[in-house]
C-alpha cells in the first residue's frame, strides 16, 4: 500500500496525526495503526496494545493501538479500523489528536471479582457504562466475562447486572397493556420456533415486538435465520411502524440500543465459547425489559448434549429466570422441552429458514417436531396473555397455523420489514453416510453444531448441516445420515475433516 501520493501539509500541533481509512473490519472494537517511530508514539511512550484516546472535533473514541515498523503507514499518519473511522465520522486526510485516555476505574472492580469480591450495584453500573462507551478492549471484556463465569453471579448481582444493562440503552413502550414475547435459552440446533410463533400470536391480535440475537455459540441465531427471509436491521422507528401495522416483528436486537452492552458481551462469549447462567439471565431479560415485554414464555431444552443437561439444572435456571423476570414485573412461564437431538432438519441460517417456511406453508414434508415445538410455545404464550383459556392455547395456535392466517401474517411482516426474499442454497454439499446398518442411538448436539459452524455457518447463510436421520430410526449401511452444506470447497473440506475425526456425531448401533 503506497504512502508516496501527492504530499499533504503535515498536521500541526502536538499529538496530531492525519487520519487514514484502511478498511479493516474489527467488528465493535476500535483499532488504530501508527508507526512505531512516529513522534506521538515516541513522546507519549505508546507501545502495542496500549489504549489510546482519539479525538476528531467533538467526537472521540478509545482505540487499541497496533504499531507498524515498515513504510506501510507514514510517520504523520494514523490508520483507523472501520469501527473507529465510522464512530469518529472522519473523511480521508482529516486531522485527529491522539493521547492517553483517563484510567478506566471500573476495571478495578473486575479485578476485585477475580479475587473473590462481589460486585455492588454501583460497580456493575460503572462497568456496563464503560463497556457501552467503548472503554473496554476485547481483553478487558474477556476478563469481565471470565470473572463472572468462574464464580457464578448471585441473585442480587444478576438483578443489578440486568438493571444496569437496561439502563445503559433505549427502551420501547407500547400502547397495549399486554406485550407478548418468547425466548429459547439455546443449545439445541435447529430450534427456530420464533418465526412461527410470532405470526401465530400476531394473527390472533396480540402485540409481539420480537427482538432476537445473532448466534453466540450456535450455527444460527433467530436474527441470522430471519435475515435470509427479510431484513432484520430495523431501527426503533421501523420497529414501531411494523408492529403498529402488523402486530409483530422479528428484528435483530443489535441494530437498536436495547441493552447495547449485550451484543458487545455476546461477541466475547462467542469467541470464548462461554455462556454462563448469570450472564444468560441478564442477557435474555435485559432485552425483554427494554423491549417493553409484559408476558414471556421461556423455552428450556434439556438433554445430555444440550446447553442445559439435566432436570436439576433446568429447574435452577428456570427459577433464576422467573425470579428476575418477576422482579421487573414480567409475567413468565417456562416450558421444559426435549433437548436430546436437533429440532427440524436444517442447522444453519438458510437451512433452518426452509424448515420454518415448510411449517408455515403447511407443506406435507414439513418437520413435525419443529411444528409441535412452535405450537406448544405459541399455545403457552396465548394462554399466558389471556387470549385463550388454560389448556386451549395450543389448539387455537394450531387452527391459526392450519387455516393459513399465520403464513399470511408472516408474509405481511416480512414485507413491512423491507420485503420478503428467498433463502439462499449452498453450492457445495457432501453426505455423511452410515458405516453400518442399525439404529440411530445418539446425535451429539454440540458436535453437529460445530460441524455446521466449520462448514461456514452462520456467516455463510447457506452453510450448515441437513439431517436425514432421527433418534431411533433404522438405517442401512451407506445410507446418508446428514448432508454438509458449504459455500466454498475449502470450508466443506474443513468440515468433512472434523467429521472424519469425530465419527460419533451421529452414532449408529447394531440392532
Amino acid at each position: 500500500m503506497s504512502t508516496t501520493n501527492t504530499p499533504k501539509p503535515a498536521p500541526s500541533g502536538p499529538h496530531r496525526l492525519r487520519a487514514r481509512r484502511i478498511g479493516i473490519d474489527t467488528q465493535y472494537e476500535a483499532v488504530v495503526f501508527m508507526h512505531k517511530e512516529c513522534s506521538v508514539c515516541r513522546s507519549e511512550g505508546f507501545t502495542a496494545h496500549n489504549r489510546v484516546l482519539l479525538r476528531a472535533g467533538e467526537r472521540h473514541v478509545i482505540a487499541t493501538l497496533y504499531q507498524v515498523t515498515t513504510d506501510l503507514i507514514a510517520h504523520d499518519e494514523a490508520a483507523l479500523s472501520e469501527s473507529a473511522w465510522l464512530r469518529l465520522g472522519l473523511q480521508d486526510g482529516g486531522i485527529i489528536s491522539v493521547s492517553h485516555p483517563d484510567p478506566v476505574e471500573s476495571l478495578g472492580q473486575v479485578r476485585s471479582r477475580i479475587y473473590g469480591k462481589q460486585l455492588s450495584d454501583a460497580a456493575l453500573r460503572s462497568i456496563i457504562s464503560d463497556v457501552v462507551d467503548g472503554k473496554y478492549s476485547d481483553i478487558h471484556l474477556s476478563s469481565f466475562v471470565t470473572a463472572c463465569a468462574t464464580r457464578p453471579l448471585d441473585h442480587r448481582e444478576i438483578l443489578a447486572l440486568t438493571k444496569a444493562m437496561v439502563e445503559a440503552g433505549d427502551k420501547l413502550s407500547w400502547k397495549s397493556s399486554v406485550v407478548a414475547d418468547k425466548h429459547s435459552v439455546g443449545g439445541l440446533p435447529g430450534n427456530r420456533t420464533t418465526p412461527i410463533v410470532v405470526p401465530i400470536v400476531a394473527a390472533l391480535g396480540l402485540t409481539m415486538p420480537k427482538t432476537s440475537s445473532r448466534a453466540i455459540t450456535s450455527p444460527a441465531g433467530t436474527a441470522d435465520t430471519m435475515e435470509t427471509m427479510a431484513p432484520v436491521e430495523l431501527d426503533i422507528a421501523d420497529i414501531h411502524r411494523v408492529v403498529e401495522q402488523e402486530g409483530g416483528c422479528i428484528a435483530w436486537g443489535g441494530a437498536v440500543r436495547l441493552s447495547p452492552a449485550d451484543d458487545v458481551i455476546i461477541r466475547i462469549e462467542r469467541a470464548l465459547d462461554i455462556d454462563t447462567e448469570g450472564q444468560m439471565i441478564a442477557s435474555v431479560l435485559s432485552k425483554k425489559i427494554a423491549a417493553g415485554s409484559t408476558h414471556l414464555v421461556l423455552d428450556v431444552p434439556v438433554g445430555p448434549t444440550a446447553k442445559v443437561r439435566s432436570a436439576e439444572s433446568a429447574d435452577a435456571l428456570s427459577a433464576g429466570l422467573m425470579a428476575v423476570a418477576e422482579a421487573f414485573g414480567i409475567r413468565t412461564r417456562v416450558t421444559i422441552g426435549d433437548g436430546q437431538q436437533p429440532i427440524g432438519r436444517g442447522i444453519g441460517p438458510a437451512l433452518e429458514a426452509y424448515d420454518v417456511l415448510a411449517v408455515l406453508q403447511g407443506a406435507k414434508d414439513a418437520p413435525q417436531d419443529l411444528r409441535a415445538r412452535a405450537l406448544a410455545l405459541a399455545g403457552a404464550l396465548i394462554e399466558l396473555a389471556g387470549a385463550a383459556p388454560e389448556g386451549q392455547g395450543e389448539t387455537l395456535a394450531a387452527q391459526t397455523l392450519d387455516d393459513g392466517r399465520a403464513w399470511a401474517k408472516f408474509q405481511r411482516i416480512c414485507e413491512a420489514q423491507g420485503g420478503m426474499r428467498k433463502p439462499p442454497r449452498s453450492t457445495h454439499r457432501r453426505p455423511l453416510v452410515a458405516e453400518r446398518a442399525g439404529r440411530v442411538f445418539e446425535i451429539d448436539n454440540r458436535k453437529i453444531a460445530k460441524l455446521a459452524k466449520l462448514a461456514g455457518a452462520p456467516d455463510d447463510k447457506a452453510a450448515g448441516v441437513e439431517l436425514h436421520a432421527r433418534l431411533g430410526s433404522s438405517v442401512s449401511a451407506g445410507q446418508p445420515l446428514c448432508t454438509v452444506h458449504a459455500e466454498s470447497p475449502g470450508e466443506l473440506a474443513y468440515a468433512l475433516h472434523y467429521a472424519s475425526a469425530n465419527p460419533g456425531i451421529i452414532r449408529v448401533e447394531e440392532q
